[in-house]
């Protein structure tokens, strides 16, 4: 499985953990500060489900 696209499936598992990074803050209500600013908690959700359909894309197509 891994043998045709091994930089594919790393990039889709980096993605997959970048999305459940974004899970656990929403979850933990954790709060982020950079500088002065707070980041929103909806730009965790933008993150979450583009990082999450991303990965997915890159497994099917390293299934190809």
């Amino acid at each position: 499985m891994f043998a045709r696209k091994p930089f594919t499936h790393i990039a889709a598992l980096l993605l997959a953990l970048v999305g459940l990074a974004h899970g656990y803050r929403l979850l933990t209500d954790c709060q982020i500060v950079i500088g002065s600013t707070a980041v929103p908690m909806w730009l965790s959700w933008v993150g979450l489900v583009v990082a999450l359909l991303l990965s997915w894309m890159l497994v099917r197509e390293a299934r190809r």
